[in-house]
């Protein structure tokens, strides 16, 4: 062994000490010292673990309720102009459309009714073809599918070709609507797509929404290795979000779903840290600074974000991100720790003992919305 790999195994020994021992003084000096408002967080006793962020606009919530009552009382009409208003704002619209589904997994007499009312309507067609997968997707459960009984198993199989075929029969209503084509992306795992045949759909997607973020998940999910794809082939698909998300879009947070993935596999929520990994956590972070605080998707991320630039040990970044978190916790990661407000705790003090910001003699005081 010649005397730089002894040198560079020594330095190496030495930095892993320091972050385990820095790590482990941190998590215990929050528990016992940290006072969140001297580094702008609010104060323990008012976090909420019942969900990831605020609750949407009472303006958004009101119109939801309004549509989801009208299509139970069976007018299928504000369903449509819901839905429609949204125009090609793609990811708008189909944000629209899974409210619709979770109202028509209640009741879908109404769906059934616009169907044999306008049967060339392409939302409601790609609606009863989403509702088909979701409903297949309840019978064979999350489980891995060695923890799937066979006769689900079997009834899953069975069931996605018809859905898969309405929504081939949607995109042909209306050829520039990606709708059909994220509902095909998302069955294709389940039906055994090889990749060849994925990449087609993939390829349809693209050239109508290139940048889908529920497509992008979904897609996400089959090139992971417990699907068709690999930690490589999935992490590569990761990057390449992050590189082309357009301004505005929360589409860089699909590598945080892989980090999440990839941990899960590993058996561990610690991963390697590279300077690739910090690299992309810096911009996503930077990316996010530019999405509309009420895009539905941004709290989830946060929180993902706030963790992985932890573990990375960009601890100014992950405090930015608790700033702007606020009293939320109900969300991934902390939840997996089975105390989702101590977890969070812990994190943020780590944050802010190890970024080495001076804590403010007064706090500020926050206040939780309601």
């Amino acid at each position: 062994m010649t005397l730089f790999l002894v040198a560079l195994i020594g330095v190496l020994l030495i930095t892993l000490y320091r972050v385990f021992v820095s790590t482990e003084r941190a998590d215990a000096w929050a528990e016992k010292h940290f006072v969140a408002t001297s580094y702008g967080l609010p104060p323990r006793d008012v976090l909420d673990n019942r969900r990831a962020g605020p609750l949407p606009s009472g303006h958004r919530s009101q119109e939801r309720q309004a549509v989801a009552d009208a299509a139970w009382e069976g007018d299928w009409k504000a369903a449509r102009r819901y839905v429609g208003a949204a125009g090609e704002d793609w990811d708008e619209r189909w944000s629209r459309l899974e409210f619709l589904q979770h109202v028509a997994g209640r009741d879908d007499a109404w769906l059934d009714a616009w169907r044999a009312a306008e049967p060339g309507d392409c939302d409601a067609a790609t609606l009863l073809s989403s509702l088909m997968v979701h409903r297949a997707w309840e019978i064979r459960g999350s489980g891995y599918a060695h923890q799937v009984p066979t006769s689900d198993m079997n009834r899953f199989r069975e069931m996605l070709p018809a859905a898969i075929e309405e929504a081939r029969k949607a995109a042909l209503l209306d050829p520039a609507n990606p709708g059909p084509w994220v509902v095909m992306i998302t069955a294709a795992r389940g039906a055994r797509y090889s990749r060849a045949r994925f990449q087609q759909l993939w390829a349809e997607l693209m050239a109508r929404a290139p940048h889908h973020y529920e497509g992008h998940w979904q897609a996400l999910q089959y090139w992971c290795a417990k699907w068709y794809g690999s930690n490589r082939l999935m992490m590569r698909f990761a990057r390449e979000a992050v590189h082309t998300a357009p301004a505005g879009s929360p589409l860089a947070g699909i590598y945080l779903h892989a980090l999440d993935e990839l941990a899960e596999r590993s058996g561990s929520r610690l991963l390697p840290v590279t300077p690739v990994r910090r690299r992309l956590l810096k911009r996503i972070a930077a990316s996010f600074d530019q999405v509309a605080p009420d895009d539905e998707h941004l709290p989830v991320l946060r929180h993902l974000l706030a963790h992985h630039l932890v573990e990375s040990m960009l601890y100014t970044a992950a405090l930015e991100q608790f700033r702007r978190i606020g009293p939320w916790c109900g969300a991934e990661p902390w939840r997996a720790a089975g105390n989702p407000v101590m977890a969070f705790e812990k994190a943020r003090g780590r944050a802010a003992k190890l970024s080495r910001t001076r804590p403010t003699p007064a706090g500020q005081v926050h206040r939780m919305a309601r």
